[in-house]
């Protein structure tokens, strides 16, 4: 099968902290990406078919299901996260890297005048249209592949912050579509 057979544009996406800041190793700033994720789903028309949450970026493979366009989630999304991400790090008394990491977004918000306090956030994010059932399958299995290939876990279904469990028939994180 060489070409999908479905109506939908799905698209390939990565969405990367500035300056490639491991900001996601702790549950907290990674349930609020999750969280986001899922009231697009549930109120934007995001349709997730693969997903994965890394350190510093997040990749996933989305169609949309209203008149809203992949970029208008995903500019929703960045806004939304970067604000309550800047007060989960402000507010958590444990995060050891809170002045660090405060400076870091404050001090590229200054060299931005689109920014007022913060950003989290590089400019845009990567979007792909996937146009074949091969190229659909080589992205699910990059996905998926990633935490094996940063040694996070051995087996991708392992990793609690991906669709990966989804496709071996457990339930994930997120309402993902299964394609096979």
């Amino acid at each position: 099968m060489s070409v999908l057979s479905f109506t939908k544009d799905l698209c390939f996406t990565t969405s990367t902290v500035i300056d490639w800041i491991d900001l996601f190793t702790r549950p907290i700033y990674k349930r609020i990406v999750v969280d986001s994720l899922r009231y697009c789903q549930e109120n934007k028309g995001l349709e997730l078919y693969a997903w994965v949450l890394m350190s510093n970026h997040i990749h996933f493979i989305a169609g949309i299901n209203d008149d809203n366009s992949i970029s208008d989630i995903l500019r929703d999304f960045k806004k939304y996260t970067s604000k309550q991400l800047v007060k989960a790090i402000q507010e958590n008394q444990l995060e050891s890297r809170k002045e660090w990491l405060i400076d870091r977004l404050s001090f590229r918000a200054a060299n931005d005048r689109r920014i007022t306090n913060f950003k989290l956030w590089q400019d845009g994010s990567y979007i792909e249209t996937i146009s074949t059932y091969n190229f659909y399958e080589q992205k699910l299995n990059y996905i998926h592949m990633n935490p094996v290939r940063q040694e996070i876990t051995e087996q991708p279904e392992e990793y609690l912050y991906s669709s990966a469990r989804d496709y071996i028939g457990q339930k994930g994180l997120l309402d993902v579509i299964v394609m096979s």
